[in-house]
């Protein structure tokens, strides 16, 4: 297997789900060819499927795969491993993911729901080998391994998602609609909040938002690792670190630079992913961070990224920002829109449109207008279904390598714009700033020797 290079890839309506998506991919970014490496053209014909982590979110992907032919699990966990073999009991078991790929002839498809720090790892040797791959989200730990993993598909093009769900609801559909269709003229601003506070905080603020495992810095003791855990693999690429309960399990490791990204690359494959979709964004021309002092081993609870887009096609340059925690846009504090706790807000030239995950309404003056266009994206079958479907027919997803793989860098690009504490003006060729050498040290990192990304 040769080293991928960090060349940059390039990157509406019919009336039929299937011919939409052909066409458009779903109104993303990215234009989306048939998997090279098809299953079968048969529906009824179970894939067979390999589960690269089995607890948390890899246990809800499991059960959401649980209609294929299940023939591989992994896990680091024996608990969780043991438990997700219980119901599937034909299936081979792992420590390793790495030696599922010895045993490549025996599946078609992998699902990988390790954390963030491993995905990279996990992924692209399945795709190397012509599998098709569902990862859970971020797609990635970092900028460079977005890269990689999307450039890697390119190659390939078999059936992938990124685990961004909510993108599959209905009503995101809806507002992506009202955003192409003009309903509000062009956009200029676009806004995201959420108001989990996870992350490194005053303790009394980080009890008061019910953040019980807050862990300032670095853990001085070691702990006992648990039973049927292989403490060294779960580290993975990562640099080592003795076992510490502030680590494991999840959500304790998610704040922790060196093996997730915070709120920011989390929540924000989520929530950003709405504008993203809407704006037909891909990569962001400069990218400024606001918050506290970044600390070296902990994401913060807190903080703004302010994006600044190019035009595409017929869509005008667009200002995105983001806020987590105690931040919120400005309109928000001065109540001159609900006062949602989590949202996204676009600004046009004749109103607004405010949304969350499940709702959303257009606002004229302050008051709602019930305007909108007939419906135009077909409605999903399913996150998880789609994806499934594509693997044997070839059907595009609307969360493939591509898109998901500009979504994933833009994300983090609002860490390394904080965590380097100064304004970027983005390359995507380069994938560098020029005028901030010193984000480099967290676009790529140094992986744990025995371990590299090829």
């Amino acid at each position: 297997m040769s080293k991928r290079t960090s060349t940059d890839t390039a990157k509406s309506n019919a009336i039929t789900r299937r011919s939409f998506l052909h066409a458009t991919a779903a109104a993303s970014v990215a234009t989306v060819a048939a998997p090279a490496i098809v299953h079968g053209q048969n529906l009824n014909e179970k894939l067979n499927i390999a589960v690269i982590g089995c607890g948390g979110r890899g246990g809800g992907n499991l059960g959401a795969m649980r209609s294929q032919n299940i023939v591989a699990l992994c896990d680091v966990n024996e608990k969780n491993l043991n438990k997700a073999a219980e119901v599937f009991t034909g299936a081979k078991k792992y420590t390793d993911f790495r030696k599922i790929y010895d045993d490549a002839a025996d599946f078609d498809a992998v699902v990988v729901s390790t954390c963030e720090h491993t995905h990279a790892f996990a992924t692209l040797p399945a795709l190397q080998l012509g599998k098709h791959v569902y990862c859970e989200k971020p797609l990635t730990h970092n900028i460079w391994e977005a890269r990689i993993i999307r450039e890697a598909w390119a190659k390939t093009k078999v059936a992938s998602q990124m685990g961004t769900q909510i993108h599959a609801g209905e009503n995101y559909r809806r507002v992506v609609e009202l955003i192409q269709s003009g309903a509000i003229g062009a956009v200029s601003e676009a806004h995201v909040w959420v108001s989990r506070a996870w992350g490194r905080q005053p303790k009394e603020e980080s009890e008061a938002a019910g953040d019980i495992v807050f862990v300032r810095e670095r853990p001085e003791k070691e702990d006992p690792i648990p039973a049927g855990l292989d403490w060294d693999l779960w580290i993975g690429p990562a640099p080592m670190r003795p076992f510490s309960e502030v680590y494991f399990p999840w959500p304790k490791w998610y704040r922790r630079w060196d093996f997730g990204n915070g709120t920011m690359s989390d929540l924000g494959s989520h929530w950003i992913d709405l504008p993203f979709w809407a704006l037909k964004l891909d990569y962001p021309r400069t990218v400024e961070a606001f918050g506290p002092p970044a600390h070296a081993e902990v994401a913060p609870a807190s903080m703004q990224v302010d994006y600044t887009y190019g035009a595409r096609g017929d869509m005008p340059p667009v200002n995105v920002s983001w806020y987590q925690g105690a931040n919120k846009p400005t309109i928000w504090k001065e109540k001159g829109i609900p006062q949602w706790g989590d949202g996204v807000l676009f600004v046009g030239e004749t109103g607004m449109v405010l949304s969350d995950y499940g709702r959303h309404v257009v606002l004229r003056d302050g008051e709602e207008d019930p305007d909108r266009p007939d419906p135009f994206i077909p409605n999903s079958i399913g996150h998880h279904p789609e994806w499934i479907e594509a693997c044997k027919t070839g059907d595009p997803t609307t969360c493939n390598f591509e898109y998901a793989g500009w979504l994933t860098e833009a994300n983090h690009l609002g860490n390394v714009a904080y965590r380097a504490g100064k304004k970027l003006e983005w390359d995507p060729k380069t994938m560098r700033a020029a005028n901030a050498p010193e984000a480099d040290q967290f676009i790529k990192r140094e992986y744990r020797k025995g371990w590299e990304l090829v």
